[in-house]
């Protein structure tokens, strides 16, 4: 389980993890669908997480595709990007698990993705938003360049729940 904001874990629970983190707004981003880009679903689940497990885009589980609409970008029959969206506070959406493939890396597809969920989101009247790792200053660096703002600076932490 990944909390946000909790310094001090119920007495049972384990924590595994405390980083830094961002949460930028996505609302000045230029949203456009990308022809290119597929919706990915249940049956796309084994690349999904061959892609996820390479990349390490943050916490990312089998069935977090049916939390929102995720798209990919293929290359020779294979998926070597993705976004997509997972968390709805009321009026936003955030923008997830962005992630390239290394060997396809520097020719703009993860802001490609970002553009296209971005419209999406924007179709249904919400705004975009996203989190990162505060160390990952590329990606950062990506979404500024892209429009995003920086809104807060939220502390992560994954917790071990008792076992049942």
């Amino acid at each position: 389980m990944w909390l946000t904001g909790l310094p001090v874990p119920p007495g049972d629970w384990t924590t595994v993890a405390r980083f830094g983190g961002v949460q930028m707004d996505g609302t000045a981003v230029r949203a456009e669908h990308d022809a290119e880009a597929v919706r990915l679903g249940p049956a796309d689940v084994p690349e999904i997480m061959e892609l996820v497990e390479l990349t390490r885009p943050g916490p990312f589980l089998a069935r977090t595709v049916e939390m929102g609409t995720y798209l990919g970008i293929r290359r020779g029959g294979r998926l070597v990007a993705m976004a997509g969206e997972r968390m709805r506070p009321p009026g936003w959406t955030e923008i997830s698990a962005v992630c390239t493939h290394p060997d396809h890396r520097g020719q703009g597809l993860a802001a490609r993705l970002v553009r296209a969920v971005a419209a999406g989101v924007a179709e249904r009247g919400e705004r975009p938003f996203l989190h990162a790792a505060a160390d990952n200053t590329g990606a950062i660096g990506l979404y500024g360049a892209m429009g995003f703002t920086l809104r807060r600076r939220p502390l992560f932490v994954g917790l071990r729940t008792p076992a049942a």
